[in-house]
């Protein structure tokens, strides 16, 4: 499956299946589009018509421009087959049973009365709690008894607002390290906080323990503050900024994201990532809203010309950024066009329900933490392990060949089918597809691939 777009003057031509990328010139650009569409006099016809001047271009040089595209078809560089799709359940079977992460909602609660939060303001649409340390070091050791031989096991500390629970957080830390050793594995902690309780405590203990922080910022002051506020209506950005910019300095500006949403009032969001530029953040993100149809925030078909569009605005800026010494880091163009993730990521997913799991301050599993509330989708508890084997297995079998809409999607191989938890919330099931996510998603991989083209001819000049 061939995929073909244009993007500041260069036409990228994308081989879907082989991985192959490829940046060519106008009549390469024509040829390929028509090459398993008409017959190769037809082409060599019409190109010779639209190009041929007597001049610069010759009909020799068409012809030599269709068997180079010939030679790549045949080195399995272009047109290549689909050969994944028998894969997809085996690959997946090879680790059944394995869970190497889980996101441990620590608090389910929080500090802030944020408008379109999907978690209902921390509760997920139950009771306020807090996690204590007999359910989360049960937690833990229920990871490391279904972690089978894998040694690198993480461990996500989410709300509501982790920080309200701060004592047991550093508590399974301080357990997790004590039974490393003894069970041959290494534990990596992420930290999701909005910022309101960090102080010197927080800040030396994320240094030390945690691989990676995700503060919660939403750009422009008037943004974030729209919607980011404390439970007497305030906005929290004075606060936090001051914040988040101490523990990015402590932490040697890395390892670490930015993390902003997008909603109906800020499509515009290259704004939003300006304004953390202009604050010094350079590890930065900025996620489409999930919240229910119809809600005030959400994305509406006018926006997305506007939001496709700042993608576009956003690949340019980076590459400005990268001339001027300043480079920054976007989440969703991180991709390496050499390696990148094997066929197994790139068939199956996240390896939520499966690999990966959410476990409430009770101890219950869910398949990640945006189905936390889901009765139909609660997979059982750390103490019994998986008792939801129906569940679990429309989990397991969720791939991206279980998409019948994917089936003709060049990007199919980059997303793996998308997100189970957009899809099911949009669709009502966790193989259907969240179209406007789609559009959102092929156009980041377009200005993705587009800035990581730029950098490597530039790195060879």
């Amino acid at each position: 499956m061939v995929h073909q777009y244009k993007l500041a003057n260069y036409n990228i031509v994308l081989d879907s299946c082989s991985g192959g990328i490829h940046v060519v010139d106008d009549i390469a650009y024509d040829i390929i589009a028509s090459f398993e569409k008409d017959s190769k006099d037809n082409i060599i016809k019409n190109i010779s018509e639209k190009y041929v001047n007597g001049n610069d271009i010759t009909l020799k040089d068409i012809e030599e421009c269709y068997m180079q595209i010939e030679e790549l078809k045949e080195m399995g560089k272009l047109f290549t087959e689909d050969s994944f799709e028998s894969m997809a359940g085996k690959l997946k079977e090879k680790t059944s049973g394995v869970v190497k992460a889980l996101c441990l909602h620590i608090a389910h609660t929080c500090n802030l009365n944020c408008e379109y939060c999907f978690a209902s303001q921390g509760k997920y649409h139950g009771e306020r709690a807090v996690m204590s340390f007999e359910v989360g070091k049960r937690a833990l050791d229920f990871l490391v008894e279904n972690s089978g031989t894998r040694r690198n096991l993480e461990v996500d500390f989410f709300g509501g607002e982790p920080l309200m629970n701060f004592d047991v957080v550093k508590q399974l830390v301080a357990y997790a390290r004590s039974i490393e050793k003894e069970h041959n594995k290494n534990f990596r902690f992420t930290l999701t906080t909005n910022g309101l309780l960090i102080d010197d405590d927080v800040i030396e203990f994320a240094n030390k323990e945690c691989a990676n922080v995700v503060l919660s910022l939403d750009g422009r002051k008037e943004i974030h503050d729209r919607f980011r506020v404390d439970y007497a209506g305030n906005g929290s950005w004075e606060r936090i900024v001051p914040k988040f910019q101490k523990l990015v300095v402590a932490r040697g500006h890395k390892n670490y994201y930015m993390r902003g949403t997008f909603t109906h009032a800020n499509p515009d969001f290259l704004k939003d990532i300006q304004q953390m530029l202009d604050l010094g953040f350079t590890e930065l993100s900025m996620e489409p809203v999930v919240c229910a149809p119809g809600d005030p925030s959400e994305l509406t078909k006018e926006d997305l010309p506007i939001v496709l569009e700042q993608y576009e605005k956003l690949a340019e800026l980076m590459l400005k950024r990268d001339e001027e010494g300043k480079p920054f880091t976007f989440y969703h163009y991180m991709i390496d066009l050499t390696g990148g993730p094997c066929i197994y990521k790139r068939i199956s997913g996240c390896g939520s329900g499966t690999e990966y799991m959410a476990v409430t301050p009770w101890g219950d599993l869910y398949p990640c933490h945006q189905f936390v509330g889901e009765e139909e989708y609660k997979l059982g508890d750390i103490w019994n392990g998986v008792t939801n084997k129906k569940a679990q297995c429309e989990f397991a079998s969720c791939n991206v060949y279980a998409r019948p809409d994917c089936a003709d999607c060049w990007a199919k191989l980059y997303c793996s089918g998308g997100c189970a938890a957009n899809a099911y919330h949009s669709t009502g099931s966790v193989t259907g597809v969240y179209k406007y996510g789609c559009e959102l998603f092929k156009k980041r991989m377009e200005c993705a691939i587009f800035v990581e083209i730029v950098r490597k001819l530039k790195s060879k000049q």
